[in-house]
């Protein structure tokens, strides 16, 4: 087993990543990986239960997002260069033309479609593709635009807790004005309160975490950058966005697997649903096979709540794609 922290460098901005699996993960190329991408004021660490129950066998890549976790560090200097960059020259590939039908004008540099360039970026930096990518909640959006833009490196898509395409304006504005709100108020000190991780251990799951975990989310929810957290926030969320995913989901050739919670009240199961509902393969039927897994008891942090329930998942999803893929080469 091999397992090592270390920074990429993308358009000026290092990223912190983890790098897990068997010992020939050292030979990154040409080996089938998975890529997580984490959600919204989060990090690479909410993988680590996942990780550990997959990288016996596959090749696990986690990273921090630009502005989360351990890639917010000296951010601020960097904002103003980050959006020149975006769609242009440099580090980011540039987008081909048969995208502007959905992109319109070039994306900001925290829209979904700039993150998942930022993610394009990192695999062409590790030689990385034929990878599965797995996203949770904001980054199971940014996974999904990643295998619309970079389909020669994305073999597949899970999201979980992830889904949309409704706009709903009024419970919208709540939502972006909350957000608002929480990213402003973030002192230093809340992370010294002795009471704050059992608060932040309950928030958006049906059974507390442990401690621990509470802690982490209060530290990843006071180091996250205010410009790349409110920015997200608000570039994910406009009427444009929420309905341009539908419309990529619809164009996406890759199999994509949406897991979902019943006790998930961030995304409830019936966007989940609506959203897997314009994939090829849903409405396809997908060889009698769903393309939805729903976890029982569980909130918005599946891969932290039910780790175990996920892996089962995730190992059948990959094992159904590698058995497709030997029939249809026997087949030809």
């Amino acid at each position: 087993m091999m397992t090592g922290t270390t920074t990429a460098t993308i358009g000026g901005v290092p990223h912190a990543y983890d790098l897990t699996g068997p010992l020939n993960c050292a030979a990154v190329a040409g080996n089938e990986s998975l890529v997580f991408i984490h959600g919204w004021l989060l990090s690479r660490a909410y993988w680590r239960p996942l990780v550990s129950r997959l990288s016996d066998r596959y090749c696990c890549l986690t990273y921090d997002l630009r502005g989360f976790g351990e890639s917010a560090q000296g951010l601020d200097a960097r904002v103003e260069r980050l959006g020149a960059r975006v769609g242009g020259e440099g580090d980011h590939p540039a987008l081909p033309t048969s995208d502007s039908k959905l992109l319109g004008s070039s994306p900001s540099a925290y829209s979904l479609a700039a993150y998942a360039q930022d993610l394009g970026a990192l695999l062409d930096q590790m030689k990385l593709d034929r990878v599965w990518l797995l996203g949770h909640s904001l980054g199971g959006s940014i996974a999904l635009w990643a295998a619309y833009l970079r389909p020669d490196r994305v073999k597949g898509v899970i999201c979980i807790n992830a889904g949309g395409g409704i706009y709903i304006p009024q419970e919208f504005e709540k939502f972006r004005a909350a957000g608002q709100q929480m990213v402003k108020f973030r002192p230093a000190v809340l992370a010294q309160l002795p009471l704050l991780p059992r608060l932040f251990s309950r928030l958006m799951v049906r059974q507390p975490l442990t401690p621990d975990w509470g802690r982490q989310r209060i530290r990843d929810f006071v180091r996250a950058d205010r410009a790349a957290a409110e920015g997200a926030l608000l570039d994910s969320t406009t009427c444009e966005e929420v309905h341009l995913l539908p419309r990529l989901v619809n164009q996406l050739t890759q199999p994509v697997h949406f897991i979902t919670a019943s006790q998930d009240r961030v995304m409830p199961p019936r966007y989940v649903r609506y959203l897997a509902s314009f994939h090829p393969d849903f409405q396809a039927g997908f060889q009698g096979k769903s393309t939805v897994s729903e976890l029982s008891d569980c909130g918005h942090m599946a891969m932290v709540e039910r780790p175990d329930a996920v892996e089962a998942v995730v190992r059948s999803v990959l094992e159904q794609s590698a058995r497709s893929v030997e029939l249809n080469q026997i087949g030809q």
